[in-house]
């Protein structure tokens, strides 16, 4: 009788490890992409998680810290429910970039990787959303804004606390 592996993950997330893994030539090579199924499954980068990653692809906790560590995309405290990103790049930093950081920072009462109080909201400056056709922009979990001004941020965050956000609907 075979022994079924423990997990933290869905099966289904399990799953999608144990194929991910095939499709590389090296196993390691499926780190990052595995560390951002998972955060996306448990809102960060848990000491559990490194724990499992680093087993289901023979590395050493040491080597998953050190690359999570070195990307700024991957979380090792829980975000907000909803996790605006803020470009400062030089395209947003020349439209207002800085203007709506703030006006978010204000907004919402949090500073950089802070997270609201009611767990609704987190922020986080990023250096490029790959926007800069359109600057300012944000991204808000996988949905992206651009050409804002500080009153379409009051009304994105607005609909996103009232349930009315792109990935609300």
């Amino acid at each position: 009788m075979a022994t079924e592996k423990k997990t933290i993950f869905s099966p289904e997330l399990a799953a999608r490890f144990d194929k991910l893994v095939t499709l590389y030539p090296m196993r390691r090579s499926a780190l990052v992409p595995m560390l951002l199924y998972a955060q996306d499954e448990v809102g960060y980068i848990s000491k559990e998680v490194v724990a499992e990653v680093a087993e289901r692809l023979g590395l050493r906790e040491n080597d998953v810290e050190s690359v999570l560590s070195y990307y700024s995309m991957l979380r090792t405290k829980p975000a907000g429910k909803y996790n605006v990103q803020v470009c400062t790049n030089i395209s947003c930093m020349l439209r207002d970039g800085y203007g709506i950081l703030e006006h978010c920072k204000k907004r919402l009462g949090i500073d950089h990787k802070e997270v609201t109080a009611d767990g609704l909201f987190s922020l986080e400056e990023v250096e490029c959303i790959g926007a800069c056709c359109w600057a300012p922009a944000i991204q808000v979990n996988y949905d992206f804004y651009d050409e804002l001004t500080p009153e379409k941020m009051d009304q994105i965050l607005d609909d996103y606390k009232a349930g009315r956000g792109k990935e609300t609907v």
